[in-house]
């Protein structure tokens, strides 16, 4: 009698559920991949001080993430031979088919456990890296040895971006191209691209002046944003545009130190600080320009979301940044650090036309929606596993 197939059983385990691209990956993922083909379990560590927190964002669709205290960011010998035995546990008792590691330090103990625990398939993403502008020289060697010794623990290595699988194997030499995959972030972008522009309600919320050019930027205060190159800026635009806004959407360490810089250059009466959002939609669609001005990024989920909600977007031409903005075609890139070419840029952008906003939108819902990110990971874990059988 013929037997049923059993669905394939994925565990992912993240560092932790903070407000960021990985997370809302994470939590997707562990959501699409459901039974009757698979059964996902999601692993995380407990978020830091001054970090926001996106566990409700599992919570809202149904999903239980099982907690180990001890995976957390940073390098700990001691705790991480805990989080070490009790992933090594959870995988002896759960028999995963896959484990899917993201972000360094789950990577790191997560697939030393996978390998010690005979897992199958042992597959990391890279979401960006931490090999520049994170740590000290010291430091970022012994994360380089690490990612090296695991990547001959792993069964394949995924980048959301072509840029960064090429960065990965030939300037920081991890691995062989050939052990890499580029698997582009999905997302749910449809409600972006629904919303209407220039709603109001975001501006009305937050005492903006609804007629006045609005220019964001989105995500964690830390310093790997480069947060004092948007208030630069910021400064010069102020001054060929009187009335322009400027608004920090997010939360994080530098928190205090931009505010007071802020104060600093004269800018308390335009700019504005939201903290953390749950929702975006109404913040994207009161925006006239997105920048993005950081020293190191993977594919960042405020550029996908902000493109599909029809805002011009000019960031800095950093790790996966150009491959997302089509070198050029989907916005305006600007070297790393050079506050001539970001006002230069985001005068260009304020003044913008439409006319191709909407195939813009449209090649972005394709190449980053989650049901393509669920189909692709589908085949990859599939092909692997056969691989392993053979």
């Amino acid at each position: 009698m013929h037997q049923p197939t059993r669905p394939i059983r994925i565990m992912r385990i993240i560092a932790r559920l903070n407000v960021g691209g990985p997370a809302i990956h994470v939590t997707l993922l562990t959501e699409k991949l459901s039974p009757p083909d698979f059964e996902s379990t999601l692993v995380s560590g407990l978020i830091g001080p001054h970090e926001g927190d996106m566990a409700y964002l599992a919570e809202q669709r149904g999903i239980k993430p099982v907690y180990v205290a001890e995976l957390g960011r940073e390098l700990s010998p001691l705790r991480d031979l805990v989080t070490l035995f009790k992933l090594w546990r959870l995988m002896r008792k759960l028999r995963p088919d896959v484990v899917h590691t993201h972000t360094a330090k789950a990577g790191f103990v997560g697939r030393i456990a996978a390998w010690l625990a005979r897992v199958p398939v042992r597959v990391h993403t890279f979401h960006g890296h931490v090999f520049q502008g994170y740590f000290s020289p010291t430091k970022t060697r012994l994360f380089l040895w690490l990612e090296r010794f695991n990547a001959r623990l792993s069964d394949r290595l995924i980048t959301i971006s072509p840029a960064l699988a090429e960065e990965l194997a030939s300037t920081y030499r991890i691995a062989p191209i050939k052990k890499f995959a580029v698997v582009p972030l999905g997302l749910e972008l449809a409600p972006f691209a629904a919303a209407p522009r220039h709603e109001g309600t975001f501006r009305a919320r937050f005492d903006i002046p609804p007629d006045v050019p609005l220019i964001g930027i989105v995500g964690r205060l830390v310093p790997i944003k480069n947060h004092e190159l948007f208030l630069a800026m910021a400064q010069q635009v102020k001054n060929t545009i009187s009335d322009a806004h400027f608004v920090f959407i997010g939360d994080g360490e530098r928190r205090a130190d931009l505010e007071t810089l802020v104060d600093s250059l004269g800018l308390r009466d335009c700019v504005t600080f939201t903290g953390w959002l749950a929702d975006l939609q109404p913040a994207y669609s009161d925006m006239h320009v997105l920048v993005n001005t950081s020293h190191n990024e993977g594919t960042p989920v405020s550029v996908i979301e902000a493109l599909a909600a029809g805002v011009p977007v000019v960031a800095t031409a950093v790790g996966g940044v150009p491959d997302l903005l089509h070198n050029g075609a989907f916005g305006r890139l600007t070297p790393p650090g050079d506050t001539s070419a970001l006002v230069e840029a985001v005068t260009a952008a304020l003044s913008d036309s439409d006319t191709n906003r909407a195939e813009i939108q449209q090649a972005i819902l394709a190449e980053y929606d989650i049901v393509r990110l669920v189909g692709d990971l589908a085949v990859l874990y599939r092909d692997l596993l056969e691989e392993k059988r053979a």
